[in-house]
């Protein structure tokens, strides 16, 4: 069976707010999960990533509501998202905050993942839902994009704003209810499709933010960063290692043995643990450098030279030379392409 992690109390609250809104009493669902109710007046809390399934089973159940996820998008909130939504909220534009899901979408839960492609003038959010449950995944997909799109329009002060398409693997809910998701969304929405993915113009994403603030976005990274290093465990060693990386890459470092004496073990530890997970520092420190090279190149006005300083290249062709043998792109053909 599948490890589901766990989920943070926010994602819970988002539930059971919508469906008490519609009049739902939930008080016995949490006796059934084995969940006090009291857990909701906790901010920092997190449960067990099967007994927030066996919630949502439940609360499926109990309302009887085809498109229930669709539905508890109204009701997403910074707090929603933990300090992944704080985070979001201090960003310049829609396009940085967008960037954010991947890394710290774990403070929210373990529910899935989500993978950011560009394609030609747009970008791809595909998500990938760790929940097995046939009536729970449908769902689940369902409350993270809506969530998403209700969340973004609010962060760009756009009521208007929308995807270009969506595409959800989950069987059509039937003519009429298909019509909610196409109302709500202002798009084409796909049903019994390959992937759960959302598509946003790249235009949509340079959309200015209402309260940008660096220094706050900064220091709320750094609080993410320590929250996510708390919630991996000694076997996660890859994922503790790349949010070290991360951390010292936003000061120009990537030094092995800073890395290892950020998470308490020698330098040589460190190498003989990433090999016997069969991986090496280098090719984390490879990943993590990508991943904020192209934040940088999509959501910054920083010139390349300065990117590659940042990412500790000490020049500039390294990381040329680097970025498309990954990419196939120049870091400037990246940053920008042909509409």
């Amino acid at each position: 069976m599948k490890d589901l992690g766990t989920a943070s109390i926010a994602a819970l609250r988002q539930y059971v707010r919508a469906s008490e809104s519609s009049g739902a009493d939930t008080s016995a669902l949490f006796t059934k999960t084995g969940l006090p109710p009291t857990i909701l007046d906790s901010d920092d809390g997190r449960i067990n990533g099967e007994q927030f399934q066996r919630f949502i089973h439940l609360l499926c159940e109990h309302t009887s509501n085809p498109i229930l996820g669709l539905e508890t998008g109204d009701f997403v909130q910074p707090g929603s998202y933990s300090v992944l939504g704080y985070i979001t909220m201090s960003c310049a534009t829609l396009g940085e905050a967008v960037a954010r899901i991947a890394p710290f979408e774990k403070l929210v839960g373990d529910m899935g993942t989500t993978e950011l492609a560009m394609t030609q003038g747009s970008i791809k959010l595909t998500w990938h839902c760790n929940y097995n449950n046939p009536i729970v995944r449908p769902q689940v997909v369902d409350n993270v994009f809506a969530s998403w799109v209700t969340y973004a329009r609010w962060l760009a002060d756009d009521t208007a704003a929308s995807p270009t398409s969506v595409h959800l693997k989950r069987e059509s809910p039937g003519a009429e209810l298909e019509q909610a998701y196409r109302q709500r969304w202002n798009c084409p929405v796909q049903f019994d499709a390959n992937e759960d993915s959302i598509t946003l113009k790249q235009e949509l994403l340079n959309t200015r933010l209402r309260q940008p603030d660096p220094m706050l976005r900064k220091t709320l990274e750094a609080h993410a960063l320590t929250q996510l290093a708390s919630l991996d465990t000694d076997t996660d060693l890859t994922s503790q290692v790349k949010h070290s990386i991360q951390q010292q890459l936003m000061h120009g470092i990537t030094r092995q043995d800073m890395v290892a004496e950020d998470l308490g073990i020698t330098s040589r530890t460190l190498q003989r643990k990433l090999s016997q997970e069969g991986v090496s520092y280098q090719k984390l420190l490879d990943e993590v450098r990508q991943k904020m090279a192209e934040d940088y190149l999509l959501n910054s006005d920083l010139a390349i030279p300065d990117i590659a300083l940042r990412l500790g290249y000490s020049e500039t062709t390294s990381f040329h030379r680097k970025f498309k043998a990954v990419t196939g792109k120049t870091p400037g053909e990246f940053r920008a392409p042909k509409a």
